[in-house]
């Protein structure tokens, strides 16, 4: 007899919808899978063979053969067992096939006839309720995470014994309903806080003009002056994720098989911290069916780099492309794979490799020569892409004694929310813009025109830098978003001088 179940499998954040049909004829015992399979999907046979048995059901002592269909797609992961196991059950008559062409099934199975959860179910679901599918049946460890799709009826077991009785007898189960929507309503930012930050004026105000327009940023400074502790209070200030960027960043992470410690949905901003020895496929994704890296996991929120001279040069040169297109493309043999990444670049690094050049108290050691090698590795083009370039100088011995008395996150992500609510009503017409950083030329050319007195600063400040055209635009973005900041719907001279200060690192090396 012939049964023919629907499962799927992921191409990067995307899912395809796969068939797994089972036929259970006359001939030699034995299960022979073909379409594809990976080793993992190979080794379901052993599973399936003993589940089935300790499960209590018949295993048929005939010939099975499972196709995975369509056949030129690379099968992978150990997702399919569930499906197969309903497919050999159904072949031999001990389920009801009926809601078989209704329903997804996903899903690891235990010896002992358990569900295990798998990686990718979000994605899944989602693809899921664009086909037209009824509803998804997986573990029941999965079934949050594949209910925050509307519209998809979700039904999670913790045993094959309940799928098959779920089959059976449908009329006795319910399916998972959850608000991700409230969930993000009720989710309140609990990291550090910016009011601990002693001093740092001026980089307090970078800060808060790097969240307001999603600018990437680079503190520049010596040991001990704060550039890590700023970094690490920005996430308190970013506005809170919609809805949709939040269903976005959690399709990554459940592709990533990241989502158990992070509930259904990811409601926080992402803040991935790489360390420096870092490869550059762990940064951008990779592998033999490639996943995504850490500036995919980036995704809508930061990717802080410390120290990141210290970074091989060849691993930097990775962040070019994501960093102007807001995705990264991974080419296989086979495959090609696109990850959004549209992150925020938050770095930090000393002015030199002692750390102390420019220093008001301690002394520079190095030579000129090794300053040079040390900003070498960091090309010209990558710090054209960060727009804010920030010194941060050594606290004041009255700064370090006082008490903090900075201004607490709450109010500055007040007014970070007002000026990108004035960005999104300037974007209303063009979806694809979700911040300043993301303005192409054309759409400088329609909103951040100058006055006289604006063009001759700006263009004394190329002549004196040495600025590319790409740092003038990025120049341009940072005015328009202190401009949002200050409730001005056109450019003034103070908001572009104010600009301009943040690129002064750029001849430093």
């Amino acid at each position: 007899m012939l049964a023919r179940v629907w499962s799927a499998s992921l191409v990067g954040i995307d899912a395809v919808k796969v068939g797994v049909e089972v036929d259970v004829s006359g001939g030699l015992p034995g299960i022979t899978i073909v379409g594809l399979p990976d080793a993992a999907v190979q080794e379901s046979r052993e599973r399936v063979k003993a589940t089935l048995r300790n499960a209590g059901f018949a295993f048929p002592m005939r010939k099975i053969v499972i196709n995975l269909t369509p056949a030129d797609l690379r099968k992978e992961g150990p997702s399919f067992d569930l499906p197969i196991s309903i497919g050999i059950l159904a072949a031999s008559e001990q389920v009801s096939p009926e809601l078989l062409g209704d329903y997804l099934f996903l899903g690891e199975v235990s010896l002992d006839g358990s569900l295990r959860p798998v990686a990718g179910v979000l994605p899944i679901a989602a693809a899921a309720q664009k086909l037209g599918i009824s509803g998804l049946v997986v573990p029941a460890d999965n079934a949050r995470e594949a209910a925050v799709v509307k519209g998809l009826a979700v039904y999670g077991f913790k045993d094959l014994i309940g799928v098959a009785d779920f089959l059976n007898r449908p009329e006795r189960y319910q399916p998972l309903e959850l608000d991700g929507q409230q969930a993000l309503i009720q989710q309140q930012f609990t990291g550090p806080d910016l009011c601990d930050v002693k001093g740092q004026t001026h980089a307090r105000r970078a800060l808060e003009i790097a969240a307001a327009g999603g600018h990437n940023l680079i503190f520049v400074g010596p040991p001990g002056s704060g550039k890590t502790m700023l970094a690490r209070r920005l996430p308190g200030i970013l506005p809170p994720l919609d809805f949709l960027e939040a269903l976005e960043v959690t399709q990554i992470y459940s592709v990533a098989g990241l989502l158990k410690d992070r509930g259904s949905l990811v409601c926080d901003r992402p803040f991935r911290s790489p360390h420096h020895s870092a490869s550059g496929p762990s940064l951008v994704g990779g592998g033999s069916y490639p996943r995504p890296g850490e500036i995919s996991l980036a995704h809508h929120g930061l990717l802080f780099l410390d120290e990141l001279t210290e970074f091989k040069r060849d691993v930097l040169e990775f962040l070019r492309q994501p960093l102007e297109d807001g995705y990264v493309t991974i080419s296989r043999t086979r495959q090609s794979v696109v990850f959004p990444a549209q992150f925020t670049l938050v770095a930090s690094t000393n002015p030199c490799p002692c750390g102390y050049y420019g220093d008001t108290l301690q002394p520079c050691t190095c030579s000129p020569r090794q300053r040079e090698q040390y900003w070498a590795k960091l090309s010209g083009p990558l710090m054209d892409r960060i727009d804010l370039q920030v010194a941060v100088n050594r606290l004041k011995p009255e700064e370090i004694t006082r008490q903090p008395t900075g201004e607490p996150s709450a109010p500055i992500r007040q007014r970070v929310q007002q000026a990108r609510e004035r960005a999104r009503d300037r974007f209303r017409n063009d979806p694809s813009l979700h911040s300043n950083a993301q303005m192409q030329s054309h759409h400088l050319r329609q909103w951040c025109q100058l006055d006289e007195t604006s063009r001759n600063i700006l263009e004394g400040a190329i002549r004196k830098l040495g600025l590319s055209a790409r740092a003038t635009d990025r120049i341009l973005k940072v005015a328009r978003t202190i401009a949002d900041l200050a409730g001005d719907d056109t450019l003034k001279t103070p908001h572009v001088a104010e600009a301009i200060q943040y690129r002064t690192i750029d001849r430093m090396s």
